[in-house]
């Protein structure tokens, strides 16, 4: 058998990938307002530096499929990105869906919340957080 091992070790399974510049591959991005503001709700809520802002699809929502945020840690195939100082992970699957995928956070008459720019979608509902693709 030879040094090099193909076993993992628990902690290789935890680290996780080095970030990927969003702008290669069309990756997910954040603007800077929308940094500031995953930072701002880091800080408020307490959230451990070890956990990264999973941007997600699932299924439902009037239109099909709608977006999730949230803090989370690694997990392993995520695909990972740096912007503006906030990491992002995406599994491979919602990442289907969100390649080059710009999210923004946005006050306006009606509230306040990330708004997501994705070029993949066929459509969206009147409350803006379900898409169709």
């Amino acid at each position: 058998m030879s040094e090099t091992s193909t076993q993992s070790s628990p902690e290789a399974e935890t680290q996780p990938a080095p970030a990927m510049d969003p702008t290669m591959a069309g990756g997910l991005t954040l603007t800077p307002v929308a940094a500031e503001k995953v930072m701002e709700i880091r800080k408020a809520e307490d959230i451990e530096d070890s956990y990264s802002l999973r941007v997600k699809v699932m299924g439902g929502g009037c239109a099909g499929f709608q977006y999730d945020l949230f803090f989370d840690e690694y997990a392993e195939g995520d695909n990972v990105f740096e912007v503006h100082g906030v990491k992002l992970v995406c599994d491979q699957m919602s990442f289907m869906y969100l390649m080059g995928t710009e999210i923004d956070y946005v006050e306006g008459l009606q509230g306040a919340g990330f708004k997501f720019g994705n070029p993949n979608t066929t459509g969206s509902c009147g409350c803006g957080s379900s898409f169709s693709v």
